[in-house]
């Protein structure tokens, strides 16, 4: 409706402004006598044709600025579209997510009476959706899973009240705007009464208002981090071990050396009882805040833990309390176990680490022993039974745990030491060593393979060995 007004005015300016110009040329010019100006015979005519265009354009243009400005008025920001226009209006205002969802409920939901959902739909997260029947009833949401994907195409979609696409607009009872891998949906009984013209404006400024708020907080977190860096790196620090623990007939050593100040890996030693030791190593994903964050909620957990030969206990503890922080895409592999120096064996879970081993003595030199994975990541899937496996451990063994950031280190030639046999001939010739020396061979190894270039990753180890 706004489009076509405004198309109609600007043609009836244009016409009406033609009609001035030609009434005053024939006005004008049977008036002139040009042989009184001979000197100017040539330039005359054309200054004063010019200067007439140039005036008409001017009137034109503040004419159908006026008319503009009178249609926004009646069109846009008047009725069921005023609703909407105030909202992209706001938008522009929009600085954080706090901010929008804030809109959201002032806007879309009090005053227009809509309900609205917002999904990141590439990570499958519901970022916002109303308090009602529809935004909240699972099989809702599946099927609008099933009926916009990831794969959507960017745009503005209207939807019918069984959430298929419509072509009109009077058919529509709400609508959809996918712009950069999240899916906006307004659900209306009274979309028919939207003017098409505010679809445009508020998909523009939904995709802006998305890369403004990421930059801004992309932006606040370097700020953040620039001036508590340090501070926080010291604090992840209290998380691990000061020192290793004296453990009856148990040798320990760790190493950490963090990519940045700040680090996603972590680890712990807590004896249990004169005969029992648990040990942990894991790696947070991604860097920065947020994994610190998260490492020392996983450290925490352990820690206040009672019962901690509750393996299957111990992850469920950790999975809660990551999913309770809402951090999208925030998970932790992680080993714990419990060495039984009494017993001679070592309980595990393993969460995804792809490192941990016993190397162990045989007849024709040491050999290496998988303590493979048995349980999925921590905190960001649903988690089911959790197994516990077990190992039989001999006097001399020795058990190593690392983060990826030991194997995946590439040489010139981008091949990883975790794939070389020169790693695994290290580990065999360094495990007869005690765990500290043990440790300073494997990081010799990292930083010769590396070629003394940028590491990508942290470096993390605890290395724990039996004696007789």
């Amino acid at each position: 409706m706004f489009k076509a007004r405004r198309r109609i005015c600007l043609t009836l300016v244009y016409v009406l402004l033609s009609l001035i110009f030609v009434s005053l040329a024939v006005f004008l010019v049977p008036q002139t006598k040009i042989n009184d100006f001979v000197d100017y015979s040539n330039t005359f005519p054309t200054a004063v044709t010019a200067s007439l265009f140039c005036t008409l354009i001017m009137i034109a243009t503040t004419l159908y600025a006026m008319l503009r400005q009178y249609l926004e008025k009646t069109t846009m920001r008047t009725g069921a579209t005023a609703y909407l226009t105030e909202f992209t209006d706001r938008l522009r205002l929009c600085y954080s997510m706090e901010n929008f969802y804030s809109l959201i409920g002032n806007v879309l939901e009090l005053k227009a009476d809509c309900s609205v959902l917002y999904v990141n739909r590439l990570a499958n997260y519901i970022f916002y959706n109303s308090p009602n029947r529809i935004t909240t009833d699972q099989n809702y949401l599946d099927l609008l899973e099933r009926n916009f994907p990831a794969d959507w195409p960017e745009g503005t979609f209207f939807i019918d009240e069984n959430f298929g696409i419509v072509s009109k607009i009077r058919k529509a009872r709400g609508f959809l705007i996918s712009t950069n891998g999240f899916h906006l949906f307004v659900l209306c009984r009274y979309t028919r009464l939207f003017d098409k013209e505010v679809f445009p404006r508020l998909y523009e400024e939904l995709g802006r208002f998305q890369l403004r708020s990421e930059t801004i907080s992309s932006l606040s977190e370097i700020s953040e981090l620039s001036r508590e860096w340090e501070q926080l790196a010291e604090s992840q620090r209290s998380f691990l071990p000061a020192r290793m623990p004296n453990v009856k007939r148990l040798k320990l050593a760790a190493y950490f050396r963090p990519l940045i100040n700040v680090s996603g890996d972590y680890y712990t030693v807590l004896p249990i009882d004169e005969n029992k030791t648990l040990v942990m190593l894991g790696d947070v994903s991604g860097k920065g805040l947020a994994a610190a964050l998260v490492m020392g909620l996983v450290m925490n957990t352990v820690k206040t833990k009672e019962n901690k030969e509750d393996l299957p206990g111990m992850i469920a503890a950790i999975d809660k309390s990551i999913k309770e922080m809402h951090l999208q895409d925030k998970y932790t592999v992680l080993f714990i176990g419990i060495i039984d120096t009494q017993k001679m064996t070592i309980r595990y879970v393993n969460a995804s680490m792809s490192d941990p081993i016993i190397v162990t003595r045989s007849p024709d030199g040491y050999r290496i022993k998988s303590l493979s994975s048995n349980c999925p990541i921590v905190g960001i899937i649903p988690i089911d039974d959790i197994e516990v496996s077990e190992q039989r451990l001999f006097s001399g063994d020795l058990i190593m745990m690392a983060s990826d950031g030991v194997s995946e280190v590439m040489n010139e030639e981008k091949v990883e030491l975790g794939d070389t046999q020169l790693f695994t001939d290290t580990i065999k010739k360094s495990a007869s060593k005690e765990p500290r020396e043990f440790i300073k061979d494997i990081t010799d190894l990292v930083f010769s393979y590396n070629a003394d270039t940028r590491l990508h990753d942290d470096l993390t180890m605890l290395v724990a060995k039996l004696q007789g």
